[in-house]
């Protein structure tokens, strides 16, 4: 009887069912967020890089490509900034978003011009016209086509994979998911490649893989010896199918007939992520390493409540500097003038 009476309903009644259960969600979970959150305690941005984004997941720093680029950035031009998980989205209604000198910039584009623009570091100065018109391309190629593919195998296909990562109660993981789930589902139909089956969907994943696979070849990074700012976009997805989707088609295809973007992940991981600690045994074979690394202790529980103001950024394990950089690899260049902000 209840599903004669969903098929007698009419459009907007439907509508409105599957609406109220997103918001419900979307309340659970943004409840939740705040939970975690010191209500006197404000953050102050004077001279400060605050990084706001979701809160940490079991496995790795973010469940979220956009969140993992832009923290990967921060690290990549050494500029000492503070994360706040208080799950609030930016004005435009996007995640991460950061505040400095108590300006508000969402949009991770927008961000790191923002960023080039008030203290002047840059990781892309030596790249040429050519080379940064060959960088942007590469960008836009990951973070608007192959972003949704990899979104469809985190929260469409392997969401009961990624339900046990959330690191929460079981009710608010399924409001989480179920929320995450019918947002990219809705998004991909609009962006018009949710408009096809799963099988279309998977060909173009291992299209941009491949592609990526071939961009890269046997270089260190993409444009070759140095990290420039299409890493910190790239390595963000990528992180995701090499962590985070056990089992899914992009997993398989990295860690088995696309070794070098295993490496790639691999190799940016120990170099800005020290503390990121991984079971090797379980996630992926020790072929896919350089070298032999020593790795410190990567919390997946940084919260105000928990700790200080000063994150992930400002931790150090044994095998680090005081940059937080892993000393196990000394072979990297980063173009960068003189930091204006203070630690």
């Amino acid at each position: 009887m209840m599903i004669a009476a969903w098929v007698s309903d009419s459009w907007w009644r439907k509508t409105l069912y599957v609406s109220g259960g997103a918001l419900l969600a979307a309340a659970a979970y943004l409840f939740y967020e705040l939970l975690s959150i010191k209500k006197e305690q404000e953050l102050d941005s004077t001279d400060a890089i605050i990084l706001h984004q979701f809160s940490r997941p079991v496995l790795s720093p973010s469940l979220y490509p956009f969140c993992l680029k832009i923290e990967t950035y921060l690290r990549m031009v050494d500029l000492p900034y503070q994360t706040y998980f208080d799950g609030r989205l930016s004005a435009q209604g996007t995640m991460p978003w950061i505040e400095y000198n108590h300006e508000r910039v969402s949009g991770t584009e927008f961000i790191i011009e923002f960023l080039e623009k008030k203290l002047g570091t840059s990781l892309n100065k030596s790249l040429s016209a050519e080379d940064k018109a060959i960088t942007h391309t590469i960008t836009k190629m990951v973070e608007e086509h192959l972003h949704w593919t990899l979104a469809y195998c985190q929260w469409v296909e392997n969401v009961e994979e990624t339900r046990h990562m959330l690191g929460v109660c079981e009710l608010l993981q399924w409001s989480v998911c179920e929320l995450n789930g019918s947002l990219v589902k809705r998004e991909m139909y609009c962006h018009g490649i949710g408009r096809f089956n799963t099988h279309l969907i998977h060909t173009l994943l291992e299209r941009d893989l491949r592609t990526l696979s071939t961009l890269l070849g046997d270089k260190k990074y993409i444009m070759g010896s140095k990290v420039y700012s299409v890493d910190a976009a790239v390595f963000g997805h990528l992180a995701q199918a090499m962590w985070t989707l056990p089992g899914s088609r992009p997993e398989q295809l990295i860690k088995g007939e696309l070794p070098n973007l295993a490496r790639y992940c691999e190799r940016i991981r120990r170099e800005f992520w020290p503390e990121w600690v991984l079971d090797y045994e379980d996630l992926f074979s020790e072929t896919y390493m350089d070298a032999p690394t020593q790795h410190g202790l990567f919390s997946c529980a940084d919260t105000l409540d928990e700790v200080d103001t000063h994150t992930l950024s400002n931790k150090h394990s044994p095998d680090t500097d005081r940059s937080g950089r892993s000393l196990s690899d000394s072979d990297f260049e980063v173009d960068q003038s003189d930091v204006k902000v203070k630690a």
